[in-house]
């Protein structure tokens, strides 16, 4: 963690404002320190302490907003929705959807302090059983997520199950025009493709939409073998295909002798003893049930779909949007190009 102030800091986080939000839910009292947290390319998020009260503020982008995206409302009562069920979630403190405290509405959760995996690993987990635990609890996580009725209230009603894959392709075919500023054809060719190639849902789930090893808590060394404290990012979460979470899980995941790309975003996982592709597809596959033959589309659409919203990014940034990102925006001129080329080999089998 490290602090986030100055400028581009006042600009998402109002003190003052919070201060009374807080004091006013009873949630805390007194002087207020907050500093940005987390990787996070899209939403925004904070840690804050006020007296006793240790507490992470969750909030969208600075407007304008795309339509439909950054819904932190949506994603709050998602989080409600799944906290009777076995899949560890953040428990929601209060919202807000009051656009003048910071231009746009945000939710408060507890702090929970543990580890997430990205470049590197925490002191004692360079153990090849630790590592291969990690990824089968990854996998077992997602089985849990994915065995969660829909059926019934409130999960029922946030959203339309049928038709989910068609509608995926449809949307984030329309983005690329909006979103970008350069022509490039292999993104209507790949739309074309992933929509003529769609293979029918086996059944519909809850579908995260970003589950990737960076997006998984674990308890600090200490507990053995380091089980997932809390699965967050559930911004982009929908009633949809299960198979398109194990897609994208596969596709943006880091392994030795794979080509790299800017959605993999856990590195670390190219180290020895963390369980391949092919051995998460199997122990997913094995618990589920679910037949796997056409994952390769899923892994191409969750590529395809990457690269647009990769692309929105990039466009934010030339458009001094944000101002702070000098190690992820600037790379998108050839990493949005580098995804669309993986999605291609993968629909074609190279």
């Amino acid at each position: 963690m490290t602090p986030d102030s100055g400028r581009g800091r006042d600009e998402l986080f109002h003190e003052t404002r919070i201060r009374a939000f807080l004091e006013d839910r009873g949630l805390g009292h007194g002087p207020l320190s907050a500093e940005r947290i987390g990787e996070g390319q899209s939403n925004v998020t904070f840690r804050v302490r006020q007296g006793d009260a240790d507490l992470v503020l969750r909030r969208g982008p600075k407007p304008p907003l795309p339509k439909s995206a950054h819904d932190m409302l949506r994603e709050a009562k998602l989080l409600d929705a799944l906290q009777q069920s076995e899949v560890p979630v953040p428990r929601v403190l209060a919202t807000c959807d009051d656009p003048s405290l910071l231009g746009v509405p945000f939710y408060v959760m507890p702090f929970v302090d543990g580890e997430i995996l990205t470049s590197a690993e925490p002191a004692g987990w360079d153990d090849p059983a630790v590592r291969r635990s990690v990824g089968e609890q990854m996998v077992d996580t997602l089985v849990a997520l994915h065995a969660v009725p829909i059926d019934e209230e409130p999960l029922s009603g946030l959203g339309r199950p049928s038709g989910y894959l068609e509608r995926q392709v449809r949307r984030f075919a329309s983005l690329w025009e909006v979103n970008s500023r350069r022509d490039v054809p292999l993104v209507a060719e790949l739309g074309e493709r992933l929509a003529s190639h769609r293979p029918a849902s086996q059944r519909f789930s809850v579908a995260h939409g970003d589950y990737r090893l960076g997006n998984l808590m674990f308890a600090r060394q200490g507990a053995e073998p380091p089980g997932v404290v809390l699965v967050l990012d559930w911004e982009m979460a929908t009633l949809g295909d299960p198979l398109a979470d194990v897609g994208y899980l596969l596709a943006t995941a880091a392994e030795a002798g794979s080509p790299a790309s800017v959605m993999q975003l856990s590195p670390v996982s190219r180290q020895p003893g963390y369980l391949r592709r092919d051995e998460l597809a199997e122990r997913y596959s094995a618990a589920t049930g679910l037949d796997l033959a056409e994952i390769s589309w899923y892994q191409a659409l969750a590529l395809w779909k990457a690269a647009i919203f990769c692309e929105a990014i990039y466009t934010r940034w030339l458009d001094g949007e944000r101002p702070g990102d000098t190690t992820f925006a600037p790379t998108l001129i050839h990493g949005v190009p580098e995804l669309l080329e993986q999605a291609h080999d993968i629909l074609r089998g190279g």
